[in-house]
């Protein structure tokens, strides 16, 4: 069978939209990040009259710091993983049932991280508004030879595998910031997290359905990235901090989000690809330890 062209491809997802767009809704946890920041902790800084922030404040390891930045500045950088998505499913379009409720829900884990780390004092709050600041300026995907490269296909499962990337690295994480309050926070980052990955994974089975041989090679292309590609690897001047979180994704992470999208495309049961599909479908499986 022909691949589909792009518009005929985004049509045939159009048509499952409405169906993961509710069976999203229905699963979302809805929660406020202001009523996990403990407020009654916080004080001014020097320009309201307060005291800055010293290292003899930091109520993180540099472990726990590391990847508490990496984790922060990924979140802050929503503008341009926005930008990829709506390439193909503009906010505009009936799409605003994916790429808004996506936008909004992601958008609350910056807004509580950076409460929660600033009022506890956890980090350097002016070293973090300074990396924030380079790290959205140089932006996620925004060169034309790193989008353009990019087609609908690739976007869906660029951004499940990134959801999935996020479950398990703050997962990860929360095993070491030592304080229950943020402990919870990351587990419902995770959770959000969680979901996304199993909606964009639905939109990848609906794509199955729709050009398979093409869905397995865009999941199998996504994929391959993991190794270069760990969280916080494209924030600028992080090597030290890199170093530190290392072991936050190994083979056996990589497996899991390897298993987690074979599950969402059922891909031990898929037949009758074409030979470079096929060739795709061995490697995610082998991956997944399958």
């Amino acid at each position: 069978m022909n691949a589909l062209t792009e518009d005929d491809l985004i049509i045939a997802l159009e048509k499952a939209l409405p169906e993961i767009a509710e069976d999203h809704q229905a699963a979302a946890v809805v929660w406020n990040p202001h009523d996990y920041v403990p407020w009654k902790d916080g004080r001014n800084f020097a320009f309201l009259g307060g005291d800055d922030w010293d290292p003899s404040q930091a109520t993180l390891s540099d472990e726990a710091r590391a990847g508490s930045l990496a984790l922060l500045l990924t979140k802050d950088n929503l503008p341009s993983y926005h930008r990829v998505l709506a390439k193909y499913f503009p906010a505009f379009s009936d799409w605003r049932q994916l790429v808004g409720v996506w936008t909004a829900e992601d958008n609350r884990h910056a807004v509580v991280l950076r409460d929660y780390l600033v009022v506890r004092r956890a980090i350097d709050p002016v070293d973090s508004e300074e990396r924030r600041r380079d790290h959205v300026t140089k932006g996620f995907r925004q060169t034309p030879e790193q989008v353009d490269e990019l087609g609908p296909l690739d976007v869906l499962a660029l951004m499940a595998v990134h959801e999935y990337q996020c479950v398990h690295f703050t997962n990860r994480l929360a095993t070491v910031v030592g304080d229950d309050v943020y402990s919870e926070i990351l587990h419902l980052i995770a959770g959000d997290d969680a979901q996304q990955g199993v909606t964009f994974g639905n939109f990848l089975n609906a794509a199955l359905v729709a050009d398979q041989d093409a869905t397995v090679v865009a999941v199998d292309r996504a994929l391959a990235r993991l190794v270069d590609e760990p969280l916080g690897y494209d924030i600028d001047n992080f090597d030290a901090e890199r170093a530190l979180i290392a072991g936050y994704e190994t083979d056996e992470t990589r497996a899991a989000i390897a298993g987690s999208l074979a599950d969402a495309l059922k891909l031990d049961s898929v037949q009758e690809l074409g030979d470079d599909a096929e060739a795709a479908r061995t490697r995610i499986l082998t991956l997944a330890g399958r």
